[in-house]
Formats: C-alpha cells, structure tokens, sequence
C-alpha cells in the first residue's frame, strides 16, 4: 500500500465522481454512465498498475484483490462497483498518508538543534568582528573557527584558545564534561558549557563524527528490512481463499458477474482501512502523552519486539553525576571537607561544582562565602574562603597547583574506581569527594513492567567506561551489560541480536546512540536534550526524558492494535459471509459493494476505539 503517493484529496475525487453520476443518473441523463465509466478508468489504471508491479516484485499485499475487482469491473463495465472499490482504497493509503505526515511533522521540529552555522575567523586585522558567519558546508580544515556557550561543535577540531567545560554526554556516552582547553580535540557534535573556545578544524563537516554517525545511521535505514503489515500478513491467506471461491463459482455457473460480486464483496476493506484507522488512533494517542511514533510500520512493530537494550547515561540515568561519598583526611572531617568544597564552588558552572553544593545544602551545611575565586574550565575551582586556601578539582588541577598533595591523594585513590574531586586546604591533602551518575528514580519500577510486558531479556550497553557501567548495571539488575562501545560498535552489537532472530527494543537518547536506534527493529530516543539525528533515526520519540513513557507507548500500541485485530477479525468474518452469498447469486455487484461499505462503516467505527481507549489500558 506504500508503492505511490496517495494524496488526500484523491479519494475525494473519487467520492465527486461517483456522486456527479449519481446525479445525472437520477436525472435519466446517461451521462451518468459515462462520468462513472471514465471516473473508473481514470482512478482504477493507476491503482491496478502499482499493485500489479508490487506483485511482479515479489510483494502479495492486502490491495491484490482490490486490483483484481477493479480490472474485472473494468472489462465487466460495472463502473459503479469499481469506484467504490477505489474509493475504499484510496481512502485507506490516505489515511495511513495522513498518520505518518502527522509523525514526520513533530520530529521535524527536533532536527532544527543540528549546527547549521559555523563562525570562521575572516580577517585578524578586525579587531572589533574577526569571525564571520557560514554555512558549515563551508567551514575547511585548518580554518580557525569561535564556538560559543551553548553552541554544537560543528567540525572535528583542536582547541586553540579559551577554556571551557565541554558536554560530550551526547557523543561519547561519558556523562563528566570534558576539560576544553588548548591542546585538546574535541568531535563534532559535543556542546561547548561556558566559554567561547577557538578551534583548529581537523576535518570537515562532511568527515566529522557527527557526520560520520548519520551515515552510519544512513546506512542502516537502508538495509533495515520494511515491516511487514498486519494487513500484508493476513492477505497471505485471505486473498487465495477468495481466488478459490472465484474459481469455484466459475466453474458452477459460469457467470462473470458473480465472480466481480465475489470480489467486490471481498475486497480487503477491513485490512485496508481497520489498521490505518486503528494506527492513526494510536499515533493521535500516544501524541497526547509526548510520545511520538513516526509511521504505521513503527506501531505495529512495538507489539513485536521481545528483547530490549537500554543505553546508560542519560537514558537510565540523570546523565548528571551527584555526590556519593565525601571522605575527610585527617585531621578534616568529611562535613568540614564538604561545607568548604561547596563554598568555592558556588558560582563555578561544571556539573560536578553544581553537585558538590546540592549536596551540601541538602545535609544542611552552611557555606562561607568565598572571595578571589577563579575557574579553571572543565577541571575545577580554586580561591579563599575565609583565611583558608581551597582548591577542588581534578588530579590535572592539583598536580599544578598543589603539588605536594598528589601523592597522598593516589596513595588513598589506589583500588578505587569511579569519577572523584580532589580537595586541598592551605597546600595540603584535606578530602575527596566522589560521584556516581544515579539512576532514575522509576528506572527500577520501568524494568521490572517491561518484563511484565514480556521483556524477559534486558540488555545495557553504553560508551561510558565499563567500572561506570558495571555499577550502574548491579543496582538496576541488568545480566548482561557492555561498556567502551563506540557508535559502530552499538549498532554491530544489534545487528548481532536480529541476526540471531531476535526482535530488538533499543532505547537510547544521546547521538551515538543514533546508529543503533536506527538498527533496530524499533528504535525509542529520548529527546528532551538529544533531537536532531537521534531523533530522526528512532521510530519513536519520547518528547521527554520520562522512561514510564515507554511502557506507555508500549501499552498504547498493543491496544490499538487489538483493536485493529478486532475489526479485521469482524470485517473479514462477514466479507467472508457475503462471499458465499455472491457465489450462489444473492448479490450483485453493486449491492455487494454497498454491502462492503456498510462493512466498512462498522470497521471504522470499531477501530476508533484505538484514540479513545485510556493510556494505561492493560497490555
């Protein structure tokens, strides 16, 4: 049914023809004829020839036996049969149009995030505007280009001046900032924090890593085998059975007539109109709880997939680390270390620094105010607070401010792992502070429905380090867990599971989760902070960061889809009926196609149960 454009108002042409003749025929005019016969050739040709390609292609769809009434109306001129066989058709490729345009649009409205716009610096000479705007196209390598605070990356490249903390969250999976400053290469794709940063472009837009991440989603989309329709399934054995009950009615009467009266009674207008009707309930539904399911294809699908992959930051996690443990050297207390570490960090912009003072506030600590404070971006805060010296950041910070602390602080490091903040008091080893990325607080109750949903086998896969993955993996479950993956790596690892037969869940919601949300037989993204080729690579899209949504999309499709079941059980079991009428002569063609309309009104009013039904429906 996807083999040609399908305009909305085709079928309203349709529907104009028929009721123009109707016109002329009441008025005794045998114009009417003519308006009916021209309106089938010109409808039915096009719809005959398309399904008839599809067949030569290899593909038995649920409109093969609406060609086959149209061609025999065709040639048996009965014009009124058949354009009413083509205005169910018609109708149905327009709605099914209508529900993916609808999906399409709202994911459109998430790519506009991608960089578009690169700052080159044009001529040293200006001092007051040296960077010029173009389009990223444009930018080439050694081109010195600015990024500014809160912009996207938009070529590989090596920092030249500035320092900025750097969110590669979305690129790499690593949910800690990375330290942008001279020196340091930083792939496209990751958002500079604070800033502005001056880069050296190492490469071009088009052979960059976000580029190179959308060919890789490119490239699985094109290989990613189409759905196969509920419709398209039943017309496997539904369209034999009516050729059979055709040939058996020409062999006992030998009449024509009854054979176009089989067909046009047995036109699949239950599968051609009860799942888009059912499937445009459910999109309509689940739009309605911020969920966004791109096609007709990706809902059905969501009643298929058994086995589920979840990326870690971001995804299962807050994607922002919090303070774990706080432990003081002696003779400082790990309260004493605490209260000063949040002190200096107050108005410092790294995630860790905002960490570091939520903590403290919540156990009631009381901070001093600081005074000569100074940044170093991406790897910590160092200035007074009150006679005390304080410095609190990585080991790269100490060992050049605090030297003389390093070795205690690996000497009490050794065995640990995990992300830590080093903090020093007057010159010497006063505590560390460490984090850990916790989970969402629903992820637990999230795993625990999708195994009531038949999720049996749930995997975590992420490109954070594997000791990060491990942790997080122990405290929500998880058997079976990989980390270091790289985008390539994700998407092969799916690849690997639908090559051993599996139908595969992935939810992800950072950029190089892209390519493996493209791989798989549904990809879910979260996009509250992702969009752009994240979102345009899953076939569903989560408009928040809400992980209960995806029980809810869950629940939502299975719904529909029962739905759709149910009125395709009812709409074939009485085509069925009428055919055995037809057969022995009760209806002729043109009341069999009335017939199949009234048919059709019941279907259509089942399946819109599909947008009324409540969201939390049982599965």
């Amino acid at each position: 049914m996807k083999t040609g454009p399908a305009l909305p108002a085709l079928p309203a042409a349709v529907l104009l023809v028929l009721l123009s003749g109707l016109g002329l025929h009441l008025a005794g005019m045998p114009a009417g004829r003519v308006v009916w016969t021209v309106g089938l050739y010109l409808f039915g040709i096009p719809l005959v020839v398309r399904t008839t390609i599809g067949v030569v292609r290899g593909r038995l769809a649920a409109d093969l036996v609406a060609a086959l009434a149209l061609a025999t109306a065709m040639i048996l001129q009965e014009p009124v049969a058949g354009l009413v066989v083509a205005l169910m058709q018609t109708g149905g490729e327009a709605l099914e149009r209508l529900a993916e345009r609808k999906a399409s649009r709202a994911v459109e409205e998430l790519e506009a995030r991608a960089p578009r716009i690169a700052h080159r610096k044009t001529d040293i000479t200006d001092v007051s505007s040296p960077y010029g705007d173009i389009p990223v196209h444009e930018v080439l390598v050694d081109d010195t280009l600015m990024v500014r605070p809160g912009e996207m990356v938009p070529c590989d490249g090596v920092v030249l001046e500035g320092e900025a903390a750097v969110d590669i969250a979305q690129v790499t999976g690593e949910p800690v900032p990375l330290a942008g400053r001279p020196g340091v290469r930083l792939p496209s794709g990751c958002v500079v924090l604070n800033g502005p940063l001056v880069i050296r472009v190492e490469a071009i837009a088009a052979e960059s890593l976000y580029e190179r991440i959308v060919d890789l989603v490119r490239t699985a989309q094109a290989h990613k085998a189409p759905l196969q329709r509920t419709a398209d399934q039943v017309a496997v054995w539904f369209t034999p059975i009516t050729l059979a009950v055709c040939l058996m009615a020409w062999i006992g009467a030998g009449d024509p007539i009854r054979v176009l009266a089989i067909l046009v009674v047995a036109t699949p207008c239950p599968m051609i109109l009860a799942t888009p009707v059912a499937i445009i309930g459910g999109i309509n539904r689940a739009a309605s709880a911020g969920i966004i399911v791109r096609n007709g294809g990706a809902m059905e699908e969501l009643t298929r997939v058994t086995v589920a992959v979840f990326d870690k930051t971001g995804t299962l996690t807050l994607g922002e680390p919090e303070v774990a443990e706080v432990e003081g050297i002696d003779p400082h207390s790990g309260e004493e270390v605490l209260t000063l570490a949040a002190s200096i960090e107050e108005g410092a912009s790294h995630p860790l620094a905002r960490s570091v003072v939520r903590a403290a506030r919540s156990r009631g600590l009381v901070r001093v105010p600081a005074h000569g404070v100074l940044e170093a971006p991406g790897r910590g805060v160092y200035g007074s607070v009150g006679s005390q010296r304080v410095t609190v950041g990585s080991a790269s910070l100490l060992r050049e401010l605090e030297p003389t602390t390093i070795t205690a602080f690996e000497t009490i490091r050794n065995g640990r792992t995990g992300l830590q903040a080093y903090v020093a008091i007057d010159g010497k080893a006063a505590g560390i502070v460490s984090f850990a990325d916790r989970p969402r607080q629903n992820a637990v109750e999230v795993l625990e429905r999708m195994r009531a949903l038949g999720f049996e086998r749930q995997i975590l896969l992420s490109g954070d380090h594997a000791a990060s993955v491990r942790d997080i993996a122990l405290q929500l479950g998880f058997t079976e867990i990989e980390g270091d993956l790289g985008p390539e790596e994700k998407a092969a690892y799916i690849r690997d599971l639908r090559a051993e037969g599996n139908r595969v869940l992935v939810i992800g919601d950072g950029i190089n989760d892209a390519p493996a949300l493209a791989s798989a037989n549904v990809g879910v993204a979260l996009a509250e902070h992702g969009g752009g080729i994240t979102a345009q690579s899953a076939d569903v899209v989560i408009l928040e960061n809400d992980l209960t949504r995806i029980t809810t999309a869950l629940r939502i499709s299975r719904y529909a889809m029962r739905v759709a079941r149910q009125s395709l059980a009812w709409g074939l079991g009485l085509s069925i009926v009428a055919m055995g009428f037809a057969a022995f002569g009760y209806i002729a063609p043109t009341v069999g196609a009335l017939l199949q309309e009234a048919i059709d009104l019941a279907v259509i009013l089942n399946a819109l149960r599909a947008a009324v039904g409540p969201i939390g429906e049982p599965a």
